[in-house]
């Protein structure tokens, strides 16, 4: 019987969390699938990645599921922090989006 390697599915290079070997971020495959999509649908959102990507993905991030929420958490923040072309270009649209921004996420809490 031949030894079976692990198989390592995310890993961590300029400053982000990927899904190994791809241009896809773990970020994206975590948000699908806390809304609910299936991995086989998160397959259909990114055709690249195959099914096993997608359950590794998922595993590494329920593995580490404290951790990778921490992470997401702070750089949807240094997202929000960081300036919007559209807010100096057309302020009164990005007030729209924000305050549109703002009632979805009082919903959805």
């Amino acid at each position: 019987m031949s030894v079976i390697t692990v198989k390592s599915y995310v890993e961590y290079r300029q400053d982000a969390y990927w899904v190994a070997g791809t241009r896809i971020s773990l970020d994206s495959i975590v948000y699908a699938f806390q809304k609910g999509l299936s991995p086989e649908s998160i397959v259909n959102s990114f055709p690249l990645l195959t099914l096993e990507q997608v359950y590794g993905a998922i595993a590494f991030y329920l593995a580490n599921r404290a951790d990778i929420d921490a992470y997401l958490k702070a750089e949807s923040a240094a997202f929000d922090t960081m300036p919007q072309p559209l807010q100096t270009a057309d302020p009164a649209l990005y007030n729209k989006l924000m305050a549109a921004k703002a009632a979805r996420q009082q919903v959805e809490s």
